[in-house]
Order: C-alpha cells, then structure tokens, then sequence
C-alpha cells in the first residue's frame, strides 16, 4: 500500500502508524473520513492480489480497511469502478446502484474475492440455487472443456448438499485463473466462492474436478462447520488448530466421495485415489495427525507439513467404515458430520473434541474409539488397514519396490540442476549437498542425458549401500 491519503469533510488531515497494518487518523472534528491508497497487486496468489492489463483479482482481508474498535457487525459497501465493457464478478450481494456490492458484517465483506476484467462468466441453477463460473483469460476455458467443467459441477454440489441436507448460500462463484507460467494448482475456499489458480496443463485433468470438489465442500466443513480454536475468526492474529486433519483431511475424503457418489468417478478410480494417499503417508515421517496440523503453521523442513491431507483423508474412511459395521449400514460418517453442523455451526460456535468424538461414539451405537486418538491421531501407529478395510469389502495388496534415491528436490534452468530441497536423512544431506548447488554429475552419469532416470536406477538399483558421488558446483568451487 503506498500514497497513503486520508482526508476529513474535503480536507488532508494528519496521520500516523502505530504498526505495519495500523494507520491512526486525527479527524480534526470531521464527522466523515475518506481514505486514498495505492495498492500493489502484482502476486498471483489465492489470497493475495494479482492484475493484468485487462484483469485484477483481489481479496477484502489485504485490501479493504477494518475501522478498529468498530466490531464486525456493521454494514459496507463496495463499488467498483472500471471499463465500461468489462465483467466483474463476486459472492457479494448486489447493491443499490450499478457495480455496487453490499454485505451486513465485516466478516462477509472479506470473504467475497472480485475478479474485474475481461472473462467468461455463466451460470447454472444447481441444488436450486445459483452456481456462476468466471474464468481468466476469456476463452482459457471453452466449447467442450467448460461444458465438461459444468457437467461435473452439476453433479457434485447435490452430492455435497445430500451430505449436510442443506445448500447454504445463494449463489456460489466458482473462479478460476488459468496461467501458464503457474507450477500446478492452488485453491482457496470461502464461505459463497473459491479461488482456483490452475496451471493451463490442468484443463482436461482429472483432478481439476477434485479440487473443485474440495473447496466447495469447505463451504461447510470450515467456512461454516469449523474448530472452536477458529470460532470466530480473528484477523491480527494466527488460529493454530490440531483440527486441520478434520477441516482438511476429511474434506480432501468426501472430495473424493462425492465425485463417486456423482458418477464422476467409478469404484476403482476411487480406489486409486485412496491407494495414492496411503501411498503418500506410507513414504513420509511417522507423523501425529494432530501435530502435522500444528507444525503447519511454522513450515517444518521434514515433509510433514501437509501430511494431515492424505493422512486425515484415511482416517475419514477407516472412521467412516467402523460407524457403518457398527451400525450395519445404517448410519456413517454423513451423520457425524451432519450433526455437528447442526449442533454447532447452527449454534454459531465451533466444535470441540467432546463435540466430535461424541458425534462418532453415536454413530457407532455408542461404540468406544477410546484407543483411536492416542494410537491414530495423536499417536503415530501404522493405521490398521489389514483389520478395518475388510470390513468394508476391501483388502490391502502389500508390494515393495527397491529403487535408489539421493533425497533431493531439484529444478531445472538454463544453467543446470538446481538443489531446492534436501530431504532429512538421506543420502544427499549425509553427503553434505545443499540448497542452491548446482549438480554436475551422479557418478559417470551424465544430467544432460534424457534418458536419466532409467539409466540411473539401471546402474545403481542394486547397489543398496555403495558409494556414489555426487559432484556439485557451489559458488566457484566445484566439489564431491
């Protein structure tokens, strides 16, 4: 933010900053305050803001003023003033005159993003309300592609509605953002809309209908639905929470399963899904799913910082199993879920251990899972696939695989291979490479070979144990 400008009745007046997101004015008896600013949107980013000649996204919580003091329930109003043939788009309510949008809280006016520009913008009556879909650049997303998008769309929220026996907004906007300079994909939920920036490379791809699926279930499952560490939201502050496993994880499950149930997907694509993840958490660091949401918040170098994901996800499915044996069929994880929002959500306070264990236990026909948090969620025991999958029609097919690996993340550019990660315990850190060198070789291999990958697992896949050198470049020196 820069050219700072507040004014009172027409007139400058004084100002300064008690921090770095604080601004004090001295109104000078004025009884109306303006304020000028200049905002600088140049990151691509979920929740950040991000401009184009012919496109600006922005989210409230960075851009508009919180008048300190004030509480949050009051009302506001925003007007967008841009070309006259451009598009915006927004949960926002509609206001009295044209561009102009309106909400109640302070709450809700900071979880309504803006697209404003040139897109393509539709919609759809979906579960009898309202689904919008904007997506940059016009014509990004087109002709087959977009009716697949919709097709899919149209089918999942009524299995995400089913869930909770409720479609909570009325209207929803889906917006998307599709660059080709993006690595991969990112989405952001809020309470009527999500923010989806894709890689141009995911169109057509499975799993932008996966991710989608995901942030609209977070309509209830967090922006609603949500652990009392984060019930209400604070904006000066962090909300850690040994929740994500839930807010997250069992989202990421019922992704998957409401692309089942909506004949998205079949039985054996969720499946691999749900192979993939045990797959993910089998190859990382024991980790507690109550302290990988933790260790989030801070970023930990040892790949656990968003194992809760795949990891909560499971934990969905084996508690989801056992409340169906339990019950034979005829409750599941849908009444835990459905009965929180109720009793919480619709309490408007958040959930607390006792709220959610209870939920399960009833469920289960009062079935204990006394052993489940120590061992599963706040232990670090295998998950006991080999017992609770068969209760369910399933059964875990074990394998192994013996293939070298250095524990190195890398990326390319013109002048090499660059190390950008090093994995804890490998071979790489004990043989002393950091981020930022450059590697040169991996024995007599050559890294300019496109035949890399296979010649190396050729040469030392079983040399479990033999030496192997690595030469890298750092700074001017070149070492092995």
């Amino acid at each position: 933010m820069v050219n700072f400008s507040p004014t009172s009745s027409g007139q400058p007046i004084r100002w300064d900053k008690l921090d770095y997101d604080t601004w004090r004015l001295q109104p000078a008896g004025g009884r109306s305050l303006s304020v000028r600013f200049d905002y600088i949107a140049d990151t691509l980013d979920n929740a950040m803001a991000w401009t184009r000649p012919d496109f600006a996204l922005f989210n409230g919580t960075n851009l508009l003023l919180y008048p300190e003091g004030a509480g949050f329930d009051f009302p506001a109003t925003v007007t967008v003033r841009t070309q006259p043939n451009w598009t915006v788009a927004t949960a926002m309510k509609p206001g009295q005159a044209p561009r102009s949008y309106q909400e109640s809280s302070y709450h809700d006016l900071v979880d309504m993003p803006f697209f404003v520009g040139r897109m393509d913008y539709d919609s759809m009556q979906v579960s009898g309300r309202w689904t919008r879909l904007a997506t940059y650049p016009s014509r990004a997303l087109r002709d087959n592609s977009r009716k697949h998008v919709w097709s899919d769309i149209g089918k999942m929220i009524p299995a995400q509605s089913a869930v909770f026996r409720e479609t909570p907004w009325t209207s929803y906007n889906i917006m998307m953002i599709f660059d080709s300079a993006y690595g991969g994909a990112s989405a952001l939920e809020h309470q009527s809309s999500h923010v989806g920036i894709y890689n141009q490379g995911m169109i057509g791809n499975p799993f932008l209908a996966s991710i989608t699926a995901h942030e609209i279930f977070h309509a209830w499952n967090v922006k609603r639905l949500r652990p009392a560490e984060m019930a209400p939201y604070e904006y000066h502050r962090a909300q850690p929470t040994p929740w994500l496993w839930v807010s997250e994880g069992i989202t990421d499950y019922y992704a998957d399963l409401s692309l089942a149930r909506a004949g998205i997907i079949d039985s054996t694509q969720f499946m691999a899904l749900t192979t993939n993840k045990a797959n993910t958490v089998d190859m990382s660091r024991p980790t507690a799913l109550e302290d990988a949401s933790l260790s989030t918040w801070i970023h930990p170098e040892d790949g656990s910082g968003y194992i809760y994901y795949p990891k909560g996800s499971l934990a969905g499915l084996l508690l989801d199993i056992q409340i169906r044996d339990a019950s034979d069929n005829a409750r599941s994880l849908d009444d835990v879920m459905r009965q929180l929002y109720q009793k919480t959500y619709k309490k408007k306070r958040g959930f607390t251990a006792a709220d959610f264990w209870s939920e399960v236990s009833r469920a289960a026909g009062e079935r204990p899972f006394e052993d489940f948090v120590p061992r599963y969620v706040d232990g670090r025991d295998p998950y006991p696939f080999d017992r609770i999958l068969p209760l369910a029609g399933m059964r875990v097919a074990l394998d192994t695989l013996q293939e070298p690996r250095l524990g190195l993340q890398t990326s390319g550019d013109s002048s090499g291979i660059i190390v950008t990660g090093v994995i804890p315990g490998g071979a790489a850190q004990e043989a002393g490479v950091q981020v930022g060198d450059r590697v040169v070789a991996l024995g007599d291999l050559s890294l300019s070979d496109p035949d890399f990958g296979p010649a190396f697992r050729a040469r030392f896949g079983k040399q479990d144990g033999a030496p192997l050198p690595i030469k890298v470049h750092r700074g001017r020196d070149t070492l092995t």
